[in-house]
């Protein structure tokens, strides 16, 4: 199940964990099509990839736009998603619905949305990993939204490897990785979280995105399993 290849499309594939994991995909020889709402993100992740890649722009939270983004971009091998915004994370009573609508947008309704429009444009032997988090299985305070939508992809993943079979779809669980996803956290909140991790964690630190990049690299790969779960978190649950 070599990459070497196989045309990948990965949604919030301009930063973090998704630029990662193109890049890794790249380095083995797929074909690469990076997406993202912003074009200069595109153009920037473009432009330290092999000059095979792709950039498109898609608006995750319009149906429309993902419909017309699968229906131009042809048949393709494996789907990744590991867009989202920046956490939300605040108590439910501070918590508008509007704001917690909001935040589902991208990170669950964009993924619904663009499972059912890729899953046809997908090749015999194709796959789609998508993405969850740690929350899910260890919330803290005013973690409410985040972990409820980890625990939303988890179980959207497995009924989606019965009604998909044989399409393959696994998920990603990653611990606390070192993205821009945790920009909307005070710096100095966010340096605590980091020496943290170096204190409890087994493998002594947060992790970097190449890091958690390989799970999803091992997902395209692996041809024997779907609707699982690959925690990625070094050891953070275990503590």
């Amino acid at each position: 199940m070599a990459l070497e290849g196989k045309r990948i499309v990965v949604l919030g594939g301009t930063s973090g964990i998704g630029f990662a994991t193109a890049k890794g995909a790249a380095k083995e020889g797929a074909l690469v099509v990076v997406a993202s709402s912003n074009q200069t993100k595109v153009d920037t992740a473009l432009s330290q990839l092999p000059a095979s890649a792709e950039g498109k722009t898609i608006d995750l939270k319009s149906e429309d736009s993902i419909r017309e983004f699968f229906a131009a971009i042809g048949p393709f091998d494996h789907l990744v998603y590991t867009a989202g915004d920046s956490l939300k994370m605040d108590e439910i009573k501070n918590t508008s619905f509007a704001d917690a609508q909001a935040f589902l947008q991208t990170r669950f309704w964009g993924a619904y949305l663009s499972v059912k429009y890729a899953a046809d444009q997908i090749r015999q032997g194709g796959s789609i990993v998508l993405s969850s988090g740690m929350a899910g299985r260890r919330p803290r305070k005013a973690w409410t939204l985040v972990a409820s939508i980890c625990g939303a992809m988890e179980s959207f993943t497995r009924a989606l490897a019965v009604e998909l079979a044989p399409l393959r779809v696994n998920i990603v669980c990653p611990g606390q990785v070192k993205t821009e996803l945790w920009n909307a956290l005070p710096e100095e909140a966010r340096e605590a979280m980091w020496r943290r991790a170096e204190q409890l964690f087994p493998v002594g630190r947060a992790g970097e995105p190449e890091e958690a990049a390989e799970a999803y690299l091992y997902l395209m790969r692996a041809g024997f399993t779907t609707g699982s779960v690959v925690i990625a978190d070094g050891g953070a649950s275990l503590v």
